[in-house]
């Protein structure tokens, strides 16, 4: 697993139950402002479900990931939900939830 990977993983397991992270703002927390679509593509390829907590990751205006690698945006959004997270429609109420 390349560095870049492990390195997303790490900052994405510090975001905490009821709280959601962007995209970018895990590229950022890495140093690499701009590789926020490479941070999706690392979650995607996620291999430790249950550990690095993917779900909680989101695009900036708080919509889902089409893609989510562990079943989908319906998948992901129940997750979320189960965690006290709040949503606006389908986007996370990223003002208040965004860690």
């Amino acid at each position: 697993m390349d560095n870049f990977f492990e390195k997303v993983y790490e900052v994405v397991k510090q975001v905490p139950k009821g709280k959601v992270t962007t995209y970018g703002d895990v590229a950022r927390a890495i140093g690499k402002p701009r590789a926020s679509r490479q941070v999706g593509w690392a979650l995607h390829c996620n291999p430790y479900f249950g550990i690095v907590p993917c779900h909680r990751v989101v695009f900036k205006d708080g919509s889902l990931s089409k893609g989510f690698a562990f079943g989908g945006s319906d998948v992901q959004k129940n997750m979320l939900l189960s965690e006290g997270v709040g949503f606006i429609d389908d986007k996370v109420d990223i003002k208040n939830y965004r860690w």
